[in-house]
């Protein structure tokens, strides 16, 4: 599972709140407006099969293309921009204050601006695909949604209900996945790659999302689908998960 910020800190709800989602802050965030990602180089890193080392060097150079990509971004925008950093387990811990989900392969901390890679035997048994790359991106989402007030806002928007709670995580983690479509669109030019293997990542997300990503991220096919809608549009215009109506969020 990719997974951000647990959406536990949220008080009870508001008298009257309204639903769907009214926030501006997720609605009409800034963000949507500052247009695509200008294409960029991202070159991939020889990685090995389960060899640790090789992964870390691996995942540290796509953050380092990813706090170039977005910083210049989210700067020429007028959006505030702090970089990302990374660390690496073997076994699941607290962090940032939580209890580590066994199924999570990364998950992200805003207030440390950092996120937690757990490099086990499942992560590094194959790392011919792009699911490294992929995993990076996806916690670099939640980092954006941070830095431009998304993540605040969601955290504390009111709720009624476990099943309308489950609907907004949704909307939040498959807009940390259509962010990732967007970087990986504005780099795809530079890495050594075909159409066949984004074809085929969009079908392991398709097949085994829900089991990767767990519940709370939506069904495989939903998933994919933000991904592809990131990734050809190379802009977060296209990542409004906030507005679209729930059979997209499902």
């Amino acid at each position: 599972m990719l997974s951000g910020a647990a959406h536990g800190a949220v008080p009870d709800p508001a008298p009257g709140a309204r639903y769907p989602i009214r926030d501006s802050v997720l609605t009409k965030n800034k963000l949507y407006r500052s247009g695509a990602l200008e294409p960029s180089e991202c070159p991939e890193r020889e990685v090995k099969p389960n060899h640790a080392a090789s992964a870390k060097r691996y995942l540290t150079s796509v953050l380092n293309c990813l706090n170039t990509s977005w910083g210049a971004h989210l700067q020429q925008a007028g959006l505030p921009f702090a970089k990302a950093r990374i660390a690496f387990g073997v076994k699941p811990r607290r962090f940032c204050g939580h209890v580590w989900s066994k199924s999570a392969a990364a998950q992200y901390c805003g207030r440390e601006r950092r996120f937690l890679v757990k490099l086990d035997d499942t992560l590094l048994e194959d790392p011919s695909d792009l699911v490294l790359f992929l995993l990076a991106a996806h916690e670099y989402g939640h980092h954006i949604q941070t830095l431009t007030g998304m993540e605040r806002a969601f955290d504390y928007h009111p709720y009624k209900g476990k099943r309308e709670l489950g609907e907004q995580i949704r909307r939040n983690e498959l807009q940390a996945e259509c962010l990732a479509g967007v970087f990986i669109g504005s780099v795809w030019d530079s890495l050594d790659r075909t159409e066949e293997d984004w074809e085929y990542l969009l079908e392991l997300t398709r097949r085994n999302g829900d089991e990767r990503y767990g519940t709370n991220h939506g069904k495989g096919r939903t998933i994919a689908t933000w991904l592809d809608r990131g990734f050809r549009a190379a802009s977060p215009a296209a990542c409004n998960t906030w507005t679209v109506p729930p059979s997209r969020v499902r």
